[in-house]
């Protein structure tokens, strides 16, 4: 790597067995690619899809961000990446970002797959409106705390309709019971807001139980590539910006 050179982006997905995850986060990479063509954006997978995330950094020497699409703090985040980096050699000095969410970016994304979906953008969605935010659950709270602000800043987006997190595996309220809640609060058009980076099978069960609307999963909207540049910008200039969480970015020589 030239003095001049740019630290490579290393997305890390998660993997999934739904073939229509890898496509979807190359998509979004190429989206970032098209945003920032002076930068080396490379692939790696926690589990399942390849490329792995060890062989993606074995490929690479010098300095990488590895940026999470993930949508909170959890074990991936806090364990399974760092452990990943401390394991695989000195040729390489990695510094980890935050995850996606929460973030404005974040609730903007899902604003645009609910309008896509069918939600009415130039209302202000009705007295009987809701919002069940379906993400994938984590036994870690912090992964809970960090919805509940993306379920907050979704609300706000879509001008006060209520928005309740639910969780697919590891955290409650599931999404039926959260359906029940908003019903049981008289609201009975209730879209479901997908809170999953690509499809797959928590995606496409929660789906499956929208009284009304469902929308896709974040995938490569525009707002999720802007977002994961944004996430390598501040590892590098370490400048909070307004409206995130406290960030720590890990700085690991692998």
């Amino acid at each position: 790597m030239t003095p001049t050179a740019r630290p490579a982006l290393v997305a890390v997905a998660h993997g999934s067995r739904d073939p229509g995850a890898l496509r979807t986060v190359t998509a979004l990479l190429e989206r970032v690619r098209a945003l920032r063509p002076d930068l080396d954006v490379r692939l790696g997978h926690i589990e399942i899809d390849r490329p792995l995330l060890p062989d993606t950094l074995a490929d690479l020497r010098g300095e990488a961000v590895v940026v999470p699409l993930l949508l909170g703090r959890g074990h991936h985040v806090k364990h399974d990446i760092p452990h990943t980096l401390a394991s695989s050699g000195r040729h390489l000095t990695a510094r980890v970002a935050a995850p996606l969410g929460p973030h404005p970016l974040l609730a903007e994304a899902l604003y645009g797959r609910l309008v896509e979906a069918g939600w009415d953008h130039d209302g202000p969605g009705g007295r009987g409106s809701g919002v069940v935010l379906a993400a994938a659950g984590s036994r870690d709270p912090e992964s809970a705390v960090d919805t509940r602000r993306t379920a907050r800043l979704l609300s706000e987006r879509l001008g006060g309709v209520p928005v309740l997190p639910a969780y697919a595996s590891g955290a409650s309220p599931t999404v039926s019971e959260a359906l029940d809640a908003l019903a049981a609060r008289g609201r009975r058009r209730v879209a479901i807001a997908s809170y999953f980076t690509a499809p797959g099978r928590f995606a496409t069960q929660s789906a499956a139980r929208a009284p009304w609307i469902a929308a896709a999963p974040l995938g490569a909207h525009p707002a999720m590539a802007r977002l994961v540049l944004h996430r390598y910008t501040q590892v590098l200039t370490r400048v909070p910006v307004l409206g995130d969480t406290a960030l720590t970015s890990a700085l690991v020589c692998v």
